[in-house]
């Protein structure tokens, strides 16, 4: 059994204004093939023409595309039993 990721490099707040995109990394100690997601409030985050979730390695990237109010909330980021907030 692989040992468990964790966050080595945790979410950062962003700031930005309506029609921008916002993004998010977040940096694990090591690649892992345990569920990582991401989550706007409580909803589970997808990849899609409004989201784009990168991985590349141990870093984890989330795009929110053209953002309005509605997408403000905490995001957060989970995996295993880790979790990071912004």
């Amino acid at each position: 059994k692989e040992p468990a990721a964790t966050i080595v490099e945790m979410l950062k707040d962003v700031t930005s204004y309506e029609g921008e995109d916002a993004v998010f990394e977040c940096k694990l100690s090591r690649e892992t093939t345990q569920d990582a997601q991401w989550f706007l409030g409580d909803v589970p985050l997808q990849s899609n023409e409004m989201n784009e979730i990168r991985v590349q390695g141990t870093h984890h990237i989330l795009i929110l595309r053209k953002v309005t109010l509605e997408d403000c909330g905490p995001i957060s980021f989970k995996v295993g039993q880790h979790t990071s907030a912004a």
